[in-house]
């Protein structure tokens, strides 16, 4: 629900942009920094929840590839992106991977699951994943005491030194736990800068914006939303009202598995 208490899609109804002439955009919190959890927007469910990833029937926790605790930022999405998979992107020439944009985001505060945050963009990493496009954003909280001092990747790379580092790392090995290979990335794993990352993610706004006026097949995507008016996939509350009774009640949370604290070794390849 928004401030008003009127439903919406976290996916197609937050706005991309919380400030277009400064080029601050909001973020969609799905996973806070140190947490295990693989929360995401769920897309292909009415009205796009937030929800906890399951594999194989169970739910799903990332690994702690020593020397990382869970998430080592706050993790999320810009909403009103997609990174459409029937497009290859002219610079990694992957397609893209079917799910909004990806943020991680660098401030020192531990944000909450579901909270919208204004960020600066700072720079982008291209991960290749099992062969598709996953571009991750850099970005920062633009109420961060510190968030004056960031304007492009280099800051980051001046002022928290080892950070960019521990991120590309960090997502070449997080599924060798699981039994896949390291992740691969273009560019040999350099990030660009604040202008390249923000026509990466306008260059997804605009493949979500074709979505969401059908002029994409968005396949099992669920493009439901309330406010982007000329969609033909806009409802009203009460179409979203149903929606939301007719979920299952939420039940108490299960149990953290004592396994997802366990810390894994590896030599790096």
């Amino acid at each position: 629900e928004d401030a008003a208490g009127r439903y919406i899609s976290p996916f197609h109804d937050i706005p991309i942009h919380a400030d277009a002439g400064k080029n601050v955009f909001n973020m969609v919190v799905e996973v806070p920094r140190w947490t295990n959890a693989k929360m995401e927007i769920a897309t292909k469910e009415p009205l796009n929840p937030i929800k906890q990833d399951v594999k194989k029937g169970k739910l799903r926790y990332v690994a702690n590839v020593f020397p990382h605790k869970g998430y080592i930022w706050n993790y999320g999405a810009i909403p009103q992106t997609w990174e459409d998979p029937g497009h290859k992107d002219e610079n990694t020439g992957c397609c893209g991977d079917n799910d909004p944009i990806d943020v991680c985001e660098i401030g020192s505060k531990v944000c909450s699951r579901g909270e919208v945050i204004k960020v600066k963009v700072l720079g982008t990493l291209a991960l290749i994943d099992e062969g598709e496009t996953d571009w991750k954003i850099i970005a920062i909280n633009i109420e961060d005491p510190e968030a004056d001092s960031y304007n492009d990747i280099n800051d980051v790379r001046r002022l928290k030194p080892g950070y960019l580092e521990a991120t590309v790392d960090w997502f070449r090995r997080y599924k060798v736990p699981d039994g896949k290979p390291e992740n691969q990335f273009a560019f040999n794993g350099d990030f660009k800068d604040k202008d390249f990352a923000v026509n990466v993610i306008k260059g997804t706004h605009e493949h979500w914006k074709a979505l969401m006026a059908k002029k994409t097949d968005g396949g099992e995507i669920n493009c439901t939303n309330l406010t982007v008016t000329d969609s033909p996939f806009c409802c009203s509350q009460d179409c979203a009202k149903a929606t939301v009774d007719a979920a299952p009640p939420c039940k108490a949370a299960n149990p953290i598995p004592p396994e997802v604290d366990k810390w894994f070794y590896y030599e790096k390849n």
